[in-house]
């Protein structure tokens, strides 16, 4: 039995942002902080008060996370970038609604002392002589602290408070990972009891002290159960600071997802129950846990239950009678095939959420190489005499103004050079899709043309392919690459444009000509030739994609979306030399390429060299970020493996950038609430990183709960100052925390959870529409509804819905009872470890 927990965090847009530029405006981006972790960087979106990101991401995450944070701040391209506002949402506010947080916040100015970080370690004591009470408080250690110098590091001490008395400890110099071991004792003083309260401050020089965090205890907890262990450091009290949305605000969604997941034996029965349902008459269904989840689902509950119904049946070799089964579905209650899947339906979302799961390497390879050209050259493209700037050719060469005419045939011919190998490509592509979207196409080809086999409805079976494969697929990566990894940045207004104009040929092309010349974008006539030339090449290209052999899944069963020997990432990091003790810390980094797959992390010097090194990624036990004061670079991690004997080994990599000069205290301040502003690609390519690297190594034993975020430089540790090589890890290990993308592994244990939970919120509606007695305290009228509700319904029919219904909710009240066991068994440890030995 294992518990989950992932957020869900979706940064839509700002409005009403402050223009921080002379121009008038501000380039913002978004920081997305979990505690102390950045999990991600959006995209800058130039030139914009009210900017559109439509970024998401699910972060999986340990059960004790506190807080999310983002931080939106204002791009320069001299100076450091400035800081707009932030909004911080806690735990428990996350949690409060099932269905997350949707709406507007407003950005609040951002207070350097409330970013603090860090626990403390403290042992105290209540005790009492002839000369009255004692309060002895042990400062052990600390962990975490924020870095407040411009080194990276600081110089903490702590100052403790009791009554009117306080006490200070010794300080640390240059570091975050603190070892006091100091005890302090106070004497109670005449009056009211007070509470206890430990500071930790930053010493400095020059100026006064900066501020690391507190912790505070009142006398009741003091007296009956004196703190004793790791405590988290929290900001001084004070009212929120309302800006009245003079900074602007955020449009967020976030949803807390937390659950037990139980033993997989827990899971069979209404597995099986699932596998079931895709296997009989899918027309006539209302009763099986499919029928159940597709009336209960809508908007985005619905998505995520069609991705982990997809990623559930694909892992079990049935993707392809699951999509089947809800295209029937979907054909048997559909009369005009001009409307068929164009709704967001469970079959539409399973289809589409499919396609990704499986499809993203295709799509990556079809259409990265014309859009990373598109974004390389930044032409200008414009086909709407109405949004055409004329001037544009003046400025740029001194020429005069261009004609429409000029303006209109230059962009058709750049346009035409995008899109003719963007349809090459696909067209090309046959053999490069993979297997289970052919089958699965092959099917939905053959259930259209038996659902509408007239001849005026020759067309639907290849519209029905190509508005998924095209209109779904296809046509929102062109628009929005970032969002499906095909590039880092979001496009600027003028690429944005192109990519508009080519996203909308693509979608006429999916289309199949059916709406060309109507409308009001008739400026998008000279494209036709073009555009009626490549649907009859599509129409070719969508006969061969589904002329497949095969009626089952390609591989059956599968355990990952991606298998061990794939390389799932690659790319150069720097990697240091093993034995650099001769060498500058700069030059002890050295160029290499790299690869990750579920085997191996192999490096050479560069993709076309054929000696390789590796790292076996069942050695690996852990994966960390490294503080940038450990070799004065930024965006380094460690892996930590263990060989043969047992002994562990360090090998530090970094994503590699181009460090500005430093702006002073300031800039320390603000390095630390933000990563380096101007390297976008490498604070994420890191976070990637690191998510890949601890999802490969996820299953394997002995992971390591604590490490050294430094390194072991000049017989210590750069992180705590230890001077033993072999010291325990000074800081917490992080393998929980990684970001989810198409290529997770299959856990059909958390995916058969929720959908038992989506099934629960639908017990009580088909409990009353199956086993109810329909003659028992109801009306005419209610009998009449109910039978409407099963017009058509023979007596075997509703009583094999009945017995369905009933296995089904038999199957719930199982899943029940085993949760509360669990949590029983749960609470009884948790007293027993409370009483102690």
């Amino acid at each position: 039995m294992a518990k989950i927990s992932s957020l869900n965090v979706r940064v839509v847009e700002g409005r009403a942002l402050p223009a921080k530029d002379v121009s008038g405006s501000s380039d913002p981006y978004c920081i997305v902080k979990v505690d102390d972790e950045v999990v991600a960087r959006t995209a800058t979106v130039w030139r914009s008060l009210s900017p559109f990101w439509g970024e998401e991401y699910t972060v999986h995450l340990p059960l004790d996370f506190h807080h999310l944070a983002f931080y939106v701040l204002d791009e320069d391209t001299v100076g450091h970038d400035d800081i707009i506002g932030k909004i911080s949402l806690s735990r428990e506010a996350i949690a409060a609604d099932p269905r997350g947080i949707d709406s507007w916040i407003n950005l609040s100015p951002v207070d350097p002392d409330a970013e603090v970080q860090g626990e403390i370690y403290l042992a105290v004591q209540m005790l009492e002589d002839v000369r009255g009470r004692c309060l002895r408080c042990h400062v052990l250690k600390a962990r975490d602290l924020a870095p407040r110098d411009i080194s990276g590091t600081s110089d903490p001490f702590a100052r403790v408070f009791w009554g009117s008395q306080s006490l200070e400890t010794s300080t640390i110099k240059k570091t975050r990972f603190p070892h006091w071991d100091e005890v302090l004792e106070l004497r109670e003083m005449p009056g009211a009891p007070s509470p206890l309260r430990v500071e930790l401050w930053d010493w400095d020089m020059v100026g006064k002290n900066d501020f690391l965090g507190m912790v505070e205890f009142p006398p009741k907890v003091l007296q009956q159960n004196p703190p004793n262990g790791w405590f988290r450091l929290l900001p001084f009290p004070r009212a929120e600071e309302d800006s009245g949305g003079n900074l602007g605000a955020l449009r967020l969604k976030v949803r807390l997802l937390e659950d037990r997941v139980l033993p997989s034996r827990c899971y069979r029965p209404l597995l099986e129950l699932l596998m079931e349902s895709v296997l009989q008459p899918a027309e006539e269904d209302v009763s099986s846990p499919l029928a159940v989840l597709e009336e209960l689902t809508s908007g985005d509950c619905r998505q995520d239950l069609a991705t982990k119904l997809a990623k559930l049946f694909l892992g079990q070799g049935l993707a392809g009678p699951f999509l089947d089964y809800l295209t029937r579905r979907e054909l048997a209650r559909t009369t005009d095939p001009n409307t068929l899947f164009r709704s967001n339906s469970l079959a539409s979302k399973s289809v589409e959420q499919f396609m990704k799961l499986v499809g993203m390497p295709y799509l990556h390879e079809v259409l990265k190489p014309v859009i990373s050209r598109v974004f390389e050259e930044k032409k200008y493209i414009e086909l709407d005499p109405s949004k055409m700037d004329l001037g544009r050719t003046k400025r740029l060469s001194f020429k005069g103004t261009a004609s429409e005419e000029h303006v209109r045939e230059t962009s058709l011919g750049l346009l035409m050079g995008y899109l003719g190998p963007i349809v090459d490509a696909i067209v090309g592509s046959v053999g490069r899709c993979p297997p289970a979207m052919r089958l699965a196409f092959k099917q939905l080809h053959r259930r259209v043309e038996e659902r509408f086999p007239q001849d005026e409805h020759k067309d639907v079976k290849y519209l029905a392919i190509s508005g998924f494969l095209f209109l779904r697929f296809f046509a929102p990566a062109i628009l929005t690459p970032k969002l499906f990894d095909l590039r880092d940045q979001h496009a600027d207004p003028q690429t944005g444009r192109s990519l508009l104009l080519l996203a909308k040929a693509v979608q006429s092309i999916g289309n199949l000509g059916q709406q060309l010349g109507q409308g009001k974008e008739l400026w998008m006539a000279p494209l036709h030739p073009f555009l009626l030339q490549s649907i009859l090449r599509v129409r070719d290209f969508l006969d061969q994609l589904v002329d497949v052999d095969g009626e089952e899944e390609a591989e059956g069963p599968a355990r990952a979306l991606v298998p061990p020997s794939v390389t799932v990432r690659e790319g150069y990091l720097l990697k240091r030399k093993e034995e650099p003790a001769s060498l500058a810390t700069r030059f002890a980094f050295k160029k290499r390429y790299f690869w990750l797959s579920g085997e191996a992390l192999s490096y050479s010097k560069s993709p076309e060299w054929q000696m390789r090194s590796s790292i076996p990624v069942s050695h690996i036990r852990a994966v960390e970020r490294v503080d940038e004061g450990a070799f004065q670079l930024p965006h380094v991690m460690q892996v930590v493996t263990q060989d043969g004997s047992g002994t562990l080994h360090t090998t530090y990599l970094q994503c590699k950038v181009r460090r500005r000069q430093a702006g002073g205290r300031r800039a320390s301040l603000e390095s630390h609430l933000t990563p380096d502003p101007h390297s976008l690609q490498n604070v994420n390519d890191l976070n990637q990183w690191l998510s890949a690297l601890r999802k490969a190594s996820a299953p394997n034993p002995d992971k390591l709960a604590t490490c050294h975020p430094g390194a072991f430089r000049s017989a210590r540790w750069t992180c705590c100052l230890q001077a033993e090589l072999s010291a325990a890890g000074c800081s917490h290990t992080h393998s929980a925390v990684t970001l989810g993308d198409w290529s997770d592994p299959l856990d059909p244990d958390a995916e058969t959870q929720m959908v038992y939970r989506q099934l629960l919120l639908g017990r009580d509606q088909l409990r009353m529409k199956f086993l109810e007695d329909f003659n028992m305290d109801s009306s005419p009228e209610a009998d009449r509804e109910d039978s409407g509700a099963m017009e058509g319904a023979c007596p075997d029919a509703l009583a094999g819905q009945r017995e369905a219904a009933a296995r089904l909710l038999e199957v719930l009240e199982d899943l029940d009872r085993a949760h509360e066991e669990f949590q029983q068994q749960e609470q009884g440890k948790a007293v027993l470890g409370l009483r102690g030995p």
